[in-house]
């Protein structure tokens, strides 16, 4: 896998093309973390990119299987850290209610009481699934 960091011409986006499989996450997680520590994130925030980069890539890899392409990116508009993920799906994303017997699904809802907020958009033929958390925890500020 040929990772390829792109910095577009306004300070603090970055964006990779790729195609999204599981074996490649944890490679992925790891370039989040350097980028969101590039960003001035402190260790909640880095650890919260991680994880959704893991939720939102295998939810690609998994659910999107006509078409695993997709569209990485990672912000900081001030204060906050936008980490979204567009695929190629029309199907919205469910934060179901958990089902604490399942082995998987809940991925989702667990992250989406971690951070901010999270949501998605419609983006042509697909979406682009996001969320968005604070740079620093309330107790570094």
């Amino acid at each position: 896998m040929i990772i390829i960091p792109h910095l577009t011409a306004e300070q603090g986006v970055y964006t990779w093309e790729l195609t999204a499989r599981v074996r490649d996450v944890e490679r992925w997680r790891a370039v989040a973390a350097v980028v969101v520590q590039r960003l001035g994130g402190d260790a909640e925030a880095v650890e919260l990119a991680r994880l959704g980069v893991s939720e939102l890539l295998c939810n690609v890899a998994k659910h999107v299987a006509h078409d695993p392409r997709c569209r990485l990116e990672i912000t900081r508009a001030s204060e906050i850290v936008c980490v979204s993920v567009d695929d190629h799906s029309p199907q919205e994303p469910i934060a179901v209610a958990v089902d604490w017997s399942s082995e998987s699904g809940r991925g989702l809802w667990l992250l989406g009481e971690l951070v901010q907020e999270w949501g998605f958009s419609r983006r042509g033929e697909g979406k682009s699934v996001w969320l968005r958390f604070p740079i620093a925890s309330r107790g570094a500020r």
